[in-house]
């Protein structure tokens, strides 16, 4: 058996929408939401690994309190792609799950191997929380226009609050 035939047909193709769960949301709105949740996704394993790269590798008179900052922001972050990717599953779609498909989809700037000052560390993952809210808040209010209310609900109240929180706690080490 070639490697080519190795594995039976996938049971799902990435970019549709099954509808075996009766959710009285119409195609359209799921097929869209899991879309747009997949760039939300994307985009907040990136930020997630960011952290973690920034816990690593800081360094400086604040290394212990901006490596304990990280790490528990990595965790949130941790927990977010945890309920993305349930809510893309949850419509019928499937959720993007390798580094490699993140690493195409992401529009978040990808960082140097190199250790970097803390101020430009804190920098950039104030501009990836940026990507993701503009992103999150757009997404928020599409997902209400076409009766998905909770799609709505989740990336306010999980990914919006979380990263506004993140946000203010990055934004007072540069004040």
């Amino acid at each position: 058996m070639s490697s080519k035939n190795k594995y039976p047909k996938p049971t799902q193709k990435f970019g549709t929408v099954r509808n075996n769960v009766p959710l009285a949301i119409s195609e359209d709105a799921r097929s869209s939401g899991a879309d747009r949740l997949n760039q939300v996704l994307a985009d907040t394993m990136t930020l997630r690994d960011l952290y973690k790269k920034h816990h690593w590798q800081v360094s400086g008179p604040t290394f212990y309190q901006l490596h304990l900052l990280f790490d528990k922001h990595y965790g949130e972050q941790a927990e977010l792609v945890d309920t993305i990717a349930e809510r893309i599953q949850l419509l019928g779609g499937i959720a993007v799950a390798m580094a490699a498909d993140v690493a195409e989809s992401t529009k978040i700037p990808r960082p140097p191997k190199d250790r970097e000052e803390p101020a430009v560390q804190i920098s950039r993952l104030l501009e990836a929380h940026e990507i993701v809210l503009q992103e999150a808040r757009k997404y928020a209010a599409e997902a209400s226009k076409l009766g998905d209310e909770g799609t709505n609900d989740m990336l306010i109240s999980d990914v919006v609050r979380t990263n506004e929180l993140q946000v203010w706690f990055l934004n007072e080490h540069i004040v």
